[in-house]
């Protein structure tokens, strides 16, 4: 019964309906700017193929200019999102779209992009067009100034999982002790007013421990009704910094409105949409799909929480192998640099020959690939396939050597091993990936220097 209570009695949807005016608005600059900023050129036009995640090689970017057209269709779907107009159809197709984005290409991989796929599914099944919308405009049948609450209850939910992982994954010793914000800032020196203010070591180790703590504690701050405004402050210079900083995207101001979920309707409503009526009833509807709802929602969380721990059962350091990085919510943690060659072996004649894999790829997929070893070992796969083509069956083998935050260049990937012979391991160790050295971190090469020899 309490579980009842706590998930189905309706509140007013101030919050809602303001968090999916500003979705649909920020999903829908998304589509369009992706057009405006050339990132759908450089990462869907130019490229003669794309890094798809592993088993959705079938999905592929449309011909000539059709992904100027798809992302257009995208940043229609937002406004009508935003709008409230045919707003579930609206919805489920830019999830859809958005995730054949996502699944694509792995050039541009970044956690906001995964943490938008996963928000845009969620907002499918919420029923944030019953209020101010053009739905309800065109079938007041479905208008209503209430939701059950699970509706709040989940995004807070997997907006809680995302911060607590993010800072967690930043309890690590070249994160602590300024390695890691030093390094990014580095590149920021040049920034007109703070690119010297950037460069302070008192700023780079400010800057580590106040990104823990955030993530840590934004949540908590937001939900209590003492420390809410202070929360909401903090988090406005917080992703504002990071949107002047760093320049990435719409998800600094889609973290601040998540603050629509915590602050109280009444507020909202008189800031907001004063002409709203406010629903205070707090009646208690028992849906019929209940059964479903819990069983999909929990299904929901558990994967949610279970993905980001999966490298702990894969063998080495995530930080060296990246197994277990993607979908992790292991956000902005360190820099890494990589040299590669690609060497083919005609397997009839025993010759082997340097093959120019940079051929194959654009800039932007060169950078890329240095570092992730499942792009290297798809590249590979790559390489054999056109060489078969022209009638040859060869190996495939690479001299990898990667630096982990500033550090020194190690050899990552075994040379002798042929590439196209081994299988890709979505779930556990790829043999094929060398031991992280003891002191491949800048931290350990300190500690190892300064431990006596036996």
């Amino acid at each position: 019964m309490k579980m009842n209570k706590w998930l189905f009695t309706h509140i007013d949807n101030t919050g809602l309906t303001l968090w999916r005016i500003v979705f649909g608005l920020l999903i829908a600059v998304e589509g369009f700017g992706a057009i405006a900023t050339g990132w759908v050129r450089r990462t869907m036009v130019e490229p003669e193929f794309t890094f798809n995640f592993i088993g959705f090689e079938f999905l592929q970017p449309l011909p000539g200019n059709g992904m100027y057209f798809y992302f257009a269709l995208m940043g229609t779907f937002g406004v009508l999102v935003m709008l409230g107009y045919k707003y579930r159809f609206a919805m489920f197709s830019y999830a859809l779209m958005w995730t054949c984005v996502y699944l694509m290409q792995k050039t541009s991989y970044n956690n906001h992009y995964y943490l938008m796929m996963l928000l845009c599914w969620l907002m499918v099944f919420l029923p944030a067009h019953r209020w101010f919308s053009l739905d309800a405009w065109r079938n007041p049948a479905i208008k209503s100034s209430s939701v059950p609450r699970w509706t709040y209850l989940m995004v807070i939910g997997l907006v809680w999982v995302v911060y607590t992982y993010a800072s967690i994954a930043k309890m690590y010793p070249d994160w602590l002790d300024g390695t890691v914000t030093r390094l990014f800032m580095a590149g920021k020196k040049n920034y007109w007013g703070i690119g010297g203010f950037l460069q302070l070591n008192w700023v780079h180790h400010a800057m580590g421990y106040f990104g823990i703590l955030f993530d840590l504690l934004i949540v908590p701050l937001l939900l209590m009704r003492r420390t809410r405004l202070l929360g909401f402050a903090i988090s406005v210079f917080f992703h504002l910094f990071n949107s002047i900083v760093f320049q990435i995207g719409i998800f600094p101001y889609m973290s601040m409105a998540f603050a629509f979920f915590f602050f109280s309707s009444e507020l909202l409503q008189k800031r907001f949409l004063p002409k709203k009526e406010l629903y205070t009833k707090a009646e208690v509807h028992i849906p019929k799909y209940k059964p479903i709802l819990i069983t999909a929602f929990s299904i929901f969380f558990a994967v949610q929480i279970a993905l980001p721990l999966r490298h702990w059962i894969i063998e080495d350091d995530v930080l060296w192998t990246e197994e277990g990085h993607r979908l992790s919510w292991r956000m902005m943690l360190r820099t890494k640099g990589g040299r590669l060659t690609f060497k083919i072996k005609d397997k009839a004649t025993g010759e082997m020959e340097m093959f120019k894999h940079r051929t194959l790829l654009s800039k932007k997929q060169q950078r890329s690939i240095r570092t992730k070893p499942d792009m290297i070992w798809q590249l590979a796969q790559r390489i054999k396939k056109l060489e078969a083509e022209k009638g040859r069956d060869v190996g495939v083998y690479v001299e990898s050597k990667v630096k982990v935050n500033g550090g020194d260049y190690f050899q990552f990937i075994d040379p002798k091993v042929d590439l196209t012979s081994v299988p890709w391991k979505p779930l556990s160790h790829s043999d094929w990936l060398l031991p992280s050295p003891e002191e491949y971190q800048p931290q350990k090469k300190e500690k190892a220097a300064n431990t006596p020899a036996k």
